[in-house]
């Protein structure tokens, strides 16, 4: 039996990227986690891309940056308010305080520096273009460059092998990816995606309303999200 193709995923512990492990898995893929502390206002998502990766039974590598300049954004700097603002509205107007620069540039990288020690062919990327919060590096240009770039710039790729960066999530909305997630068997209730952080999720920031938009649109409860009253905080603009 021939030995299952390596893909390196890059994992929040978030619906995206969980839905990602799993989608590389049913491909046939024998993934390798890549997790990435960068600054984040809490460490929720990080224990749950560990409670992801032991239930996808999958190595994890776990990285930890310490790069001050990324306190700019309201994603890693705890004084800084986390935007509130109406769900119709997000992604629309401008790149927001909790873009982080250059993330999945560092992300990317040092994915690809992964991927060319163990020998993977694929880059697994969670990024979304269609309902996401209006960051550049989300994009299909930037996914394709930097393809090219891993191409150009590793051993593997001088040495004329596979290495590609996969995004198959770039074209689908929320409701897409929790369809796509449940159809993968990925387990939804480890996730985590709220930007604030603490025993619930807020409800109110931008990756909880867009969660929550997938699944109301999907049809679907969510099974990570709290039952008592968590629905009310969003449902007037979901409808």
């Amino acid at each position: 039996m021939a030995a299952k193709r390596q893909a390196v995923v890059l994992l929040s512990g978030g619906l995206d990227s969980t839905t990602c492990l799993y989608w590389a898995k049913k491909e046939g893929y024998a993934p390798i986690a890549l997790s990435i502390r960068y600054g984040q206002r809490h460490v929720r998502e990080l224990n749950a891309a560990r409670a992801v990766a032991r239930a996808a039974k999958v190595q994890i590598h776990e990285v930890d940056l310490a790069l001050p300049w990324l306190k700019g954004s309201s994603l890693t700097n705890a004084r800084l308010r986390l935007p509130n603002i109406p769900l119709k509205k997000i992604g629309r107007g401008g790149v927001p305080s909790t873009y982080v620069p250059g993330r999945n540039t560092i992300f990317l990288s040092l994915a690809v520096s992964l991927a060319d020690a163990v020998g993977a062919e694929v880059i697994v990327i969670g990024a979304n273009a269609l309902d996401y919060s209006g960051y550049p590096d989300c994009r299909s240009p930037f996914i394709n460059a930097f393809g090219r770039v891993a191409k150009e710039g590793t051993k593997r790729g001088s040495e004329g092998k596979s290495l590609k960066i996969l995004a198959p999530l770039l074209r689908l909305d929320k409701k897409g990816v929790v369809k796509l997630a449940r159809s993968v068997g990925a387990p939804l209730s480890l996730t985590w995606s709220c930007y604030a952080g603490g025993k619930t999720p807020c409800g109110v920031c931008d990756s909880c309303k867009l969660r929550a938009k997938g699944f109301s649109e999907a049809g679907l409860r969510d099974p990570a999200a709290p039952s008592d009253g968590y629905s009310q905080k969003f449902s007037a603009e979901l409808l």
